[in-house]
């Protein structure tokens, strides 16, 4: 092959990868975003609770590392929600233009109320008698997992929304598509964690809950593509109601069903301070993130 047909041929090629890159990138980084979840599952030990320690009265038992995931878990979301999620929708916002700051509210309320109905739904599904346990402790388990998977389905949403944002990111250059990436992935990490202990009070095995998110991961795939095919202003112009969708599903996760469980073992006072710090130090942790990351990742 001659130096001209060489010289040629990289003409052609150059323009073919810079147009594929950003799809190799924005799947990777969607992938890797999705992929956070799995990350507590295989660094953080939840001791098991002794058979005689466990309740079938109205207060559920959770082992105490567990109990603290939780109140850290319910902060984050918290956090998630009041300094990341809707902050960001309101930076997007005209704030002359009050009916938007309506629509953005009925939309957090339709995705409270969306999980409500789930939640109401799932939890009185027809039941079997059994031997060990009455209908009532059989309806309460039914309520904890029922809560597992309406987070898994929060998630997948805000999986989704992240993989948007990272291809819009990619699609502007690469530069500002790693520094979002980042930005997503850190801001992830404490809330990764809260989503790990809420699967794990759901009755999730540590591998069922890593199978779970990857699923999610799935979503934010997903999420990269509907970008990349119909260009990143397009998708989130029809897409902006995922995040206070998203906000009022995290708030019914986390004020519905979790917290409530956590208030009724909440009998000394002790533990009930401990248990208010870790939701204190979720909220704190989303507040650091927030503040540091000055990229919004969203």
């Amino acid at each position: 092959m001659s130096r001209a047909e060489l010289e040629e041929w990289d003409w052609d090629w150059k323009p073919m990868m810079m147009e594929a890159d950003p799809w190799a990138y924005s799947i990777i980084g969607a992938l890797i975003v999705g992929l956070s979840g799995v990350a507590p599952i295989l660094f953080i030990s939840i001791p098991a609770i002794p058979d005689s320690k466990k309740s079938t009265g109205d207060a559920p038992v959770f082992g105490r590392t567990l109990k603290l995931l939780l109140s850290f878990g319910v902060g984050g979301l918290l956090g998630d929600v009041f300094l990341h999620l809707l902050p960001e929708i309101w930076s997007t916002m005209n704030l002359n233009k009050h009916e938007e700051h309506k629509e953005v509210g009925m939309w957090v309320i339709a995705g409270m109320l969306s999980f409500v109905c789930l939640q109401m739904l799932l939890s009185h599904c027809p039941i079997e008698a059994s031997n060990s346990l009455n209908d009532c402790d059989i309806r309460r388990q039914i309520q904890r997992h029922v809560t597992g998977y309406l987070n898994l389905l929060a998630n997948s949403i805000d999986n989704f929304a992240h993989g948007l944002a990272v291809a819009g990111s990619f699609l502007v250059s690469t530069k500002v598509g790693l520094a979002t990436t980042f930005a997503i992935l850190v801001h992830e990490v404490p809330h990764e964690v809260g989503d790990f202990a809420i699967l794990m009070r759901a009755g999730f095995t540590r591998w069922d809950a890593a199978r779970a998110q990857l699923l999610t991961a799935c979503i934010g795939i997903m999420g990269a593509l509907a970008a990349l095919s119909i260009g990143s202003d397009k998708a989130e112009r029809g897409a902006w109601w995922i995040l206070p969708f998203t906000s009022g599903g995290f708030l019914t996760v986390a004020l519905v069903n979790v917290l409530p469980d956590l208030l009724k073992e909440s009998t000394d006072l002790w533990e009930a301070i401990k248990d208010f710090s870790a939701l204190l130090f979720g909220i704190l942790a989303m507040a650091l993130v927030t503040r540091c990351l000055d990229i919004s990742p969203t």
